[in-house]
């Protein structure tokens, strides 16, 4: 039985997070923040299982992961800015690789279509730690 796991969290500057920063490391890529210019490389990182960008008709530019999020960065000039927000889900051990995959790009489509958003998906394997199936 699939037990339910749904979370939202903030990445602000005011913790010392970037939008680049979380967005490279939850997709296992490579993203150079244009605006302190740290390069977040996390592309030796495994556990990702599939990563892509869900955006509104007519944000076509956003599919470039780095461009998304130097320009969330940009849009926002507070030291203590909120540049993104974090949905963490559990998705059930039960569906297969590509229904899990499907699931996870339906829930992107919903918030994109309901909020006027971008959402930057990365679904992610099991931990070795333990029975993280869910």
């Amino acid at each position: 039985m699939a037990s339910f796991h749904l979370s939202v969290k903030t990445v602000s500057r005011a913790t010392g997070r970037s939008g680049p920063g979380a967005a490279a490391y939850r997709t296992a890529s490579r993203i150079v923040c244009e605006r302190d210019g740290t390069v977040h490389d996390y592309t030796r990182r495994g556990g990702v299982d599939a990563a892509f960008v869900v955006a509104p008709a007519g944000a076509e530019w956003a599919q470039d992961r780095a461009a998304l999020w130097n320009a969330a960065e940009a849009a926002e000039k507070r030291k203590d800015a909120k540049v993104a927000r974090e949905y963490e889900l559990a998705l059930p051990h039960e569906l297969g690789r590509e229904a899990r995959h499907h699931l996870a790009r339906a829930f992107a489509e919903e918030v994109v279509a309901r909020f006027g958003v971008v959402a930057d998906v990365a679904v992610h394997e099991p931990g070795r730690e333990g029975d993280q199936r869910n």
